[in-house]
């Protein structure tokens, strides 16, 4: 039988050192207390001049956004309401975004799960998450690369996977699916805008815990997916933030069409 892993204590929050001086930075699924949400006050800790929060629910993006502009300065915080699963309001956002100064780094974070075996998984589930999850990020990255290259932007793009892109889990079909081709359209579509001096990589986390995850998911599932971590316990959001921040920075100025694995799962 193999021994418990202890759990290991939370390291101490690292503190801004400019990685994303002078950015504008649009970020999707954003509100909430989520990966995105992380994202977002990384960025701006980050020295980000300024930061656009999107996300479907209007009241949590007002919520962050009152909270953020409070915090770091109505000057730096921006939000609109985007469903990514709607080509205009795309546009809209980046729209946004062009009004100060255009987007220099897009983060992908928008994404859909679910639980449902193959056996019952109707079209209908497996269509909403492949097109919030994956097309949502295809059309994303193909609204941000147009309008990087109509600006003269050499920006960067960073989406969100996941380490289900890499192994099965029961139930998960469809997001796995879409998460592996969240991975695979990374590595394409980074070799469609090299030419253009754009970079696109992603961040493959496993486990990171919220209040939300911690909502709909039982105990004993939680403890099972610790124990598969090497520190015996979920990442902070914050911790996932950080790697997207590297990627989205010039820290990572050779790497593109890579795959950052936030997780001991492929150790």
């Amino acid at each position: 039988m193999t021994a418990e892993r202890p759990e290991q204590p939370v390291p101490d929050y690292v503190a801004g050192h400019g990685l994303l001086a002078g950015k504008v930075v649009v970020v999707t699924a954003a509100a909430g207390k989520g990966i995105g949400a992380s994202v977002v006050r990384r960025s701006l800790e980050e020295g980000a001049k300024a930061v656009v929060l999107s996300d479907t629910h209007e009241r949590r993006v007002a919520e962050a956004h009152e909270e953020l502009a409070a915090e770091f300065g109505a000057d730096r915080v921006f939000s609109t309401v985007t469903d990514v699963t709607n080509e205009e309001q795309i546009g809209q956002l980046l729209d946004l975004a062009d009004t100060l100064g255009g987007v220099d780094v897009m983060i992908n974070n928008a994404g859909l799960g679910g639980t449902a075996s193959v056996l019952e998984m109707t079209d209908d589930q497996w269509s909403k998450v492949l097109d919030i999850t994956l097309t949502g990020t295809f059309r994303a990255i193909r609204a941000a690369s147009n309008r990087m290259i109509a600006n003269g932007t050499r920006g960067v793009i960073v989406n969100n996977a996941s380490v289900l892109g890499w192994r099965a889990q029961e139930g998960q079909a469809h997001y796995a699916a879409a998460k592996a081709g969240v991975m695979a359209l990374t590595r394409c579509a980074a070799l469609d805008v090299a030419p253009h001096g754009i970079r696109i990589n992603a961040v493959s986390p496993s486990i990171a815990m919220h209040p939300f995850l911690a909502k709909v998911t039982s105990d004993e599932l939680l403890h099972e997916l610790k124990q598969r971590e090497a520190f015996g316990r979920a990442a902070e959001p914050w911790e996932i933030a950080n790697v997207m921040v590297f990627l989205a920075s010039d820290y990572s100025s050779y790497l593109t069409g890579e795959v950052i694995s936030a997780s001991s799962q492929r150790a």
